[in-house]
């Protein structure tokens, strides 16, 4: 009777164990977000735009943004961006456009010094005097690089589908248009240090709680 005792309390101890264990790794794990990145990013881009459809020699145009993201958790975060970009094609028409852009961001691997991204959401586009103005979508998918501390590089493409009406003056015979633009960013990554210290509190307390016992 003794021997079954001493049994079953090894196994539950050893079991306790083992599970403190992987909740501590778990618990590392979403540290190590947090050491690369941040909850908040200031992000800034530059790069090209091109237009698609039936637009004859269609030339690549310059795009910038500026924008900010908020990381709800360590894989989905919220970006709101500014974007400027000029659209051009048969060496006749060049038009400047803004747009302002809301997305849902699904970074692949956030404990990772490199991860893949992918994008997605919904804008308000504009031309540069306002007087043309049209709901859109948006969605990419690309590549950062953590190149030190909080500081990331990234390389990016998106497809932009414009549902806009023939007032649009580069519309003329088509009712919505699409256009690609492609860049290479900057993410400043900051904030983020009380989920960092919440979480090492948690790992000291499953520690604490092991030493008692």
């Amino acid at each position: 009777m003794l021997t079954t005792l001493l049994t079953v309390f090894l196994l539950n101890s050893t079991y306790a164990q083992d599970e403190n264990g992987e909740t501590n790794k778990k618990l590392y794990k979403k540290i190590e977000f947090y050491d690369l990145r941040g909850t908040n990013a200031a992000d800034m881009a530059i790069g090209t735009a091109l237009i698609t459809g039936d637009f004859p020699q269609p030339e690549l145009g310059i795009y910038f943004r500026l924008g900010y993201k908020r990381h709800v958790t360590e894989h989905f975060g919220i970006s709101l961006t500014f974007n400027r970009y000029n659209l051009a094609f048969d060496e006749t028409f060049h038009e400047g456009f803004m747009s302002f852009d809301l997305n849902l961001e699904y970074l692949i691997n956030p404990y990772h010094n490199i991860s893949p991204f992918i994008y997605g959401g919904y804008g308000y586009n504009a031309d540069t005097s306002f007087e043309t103005t049209a709901a859109k979508a948006q969605g990419g998918l690309g590549i950062e690089f953590i190149v030190l501390e909080k500081f990331g590089v990234k390389l990016f493409g998106e497809y932009n589908y414009v549902f806009s009406d023939e007032s649009n003056p580069i519309i003329q015979a088509e009712s919505n248009i699409g256009f690609i633009r492609m860049g290479l960013g900057l993410n400043f990554y900051f904030g983020g240090n009380k989920r960092k210290q919440k979480l090492l509190d948690s790992i000291e307390t499953i520690i604490n709680s092991n030493l008692i016992k």
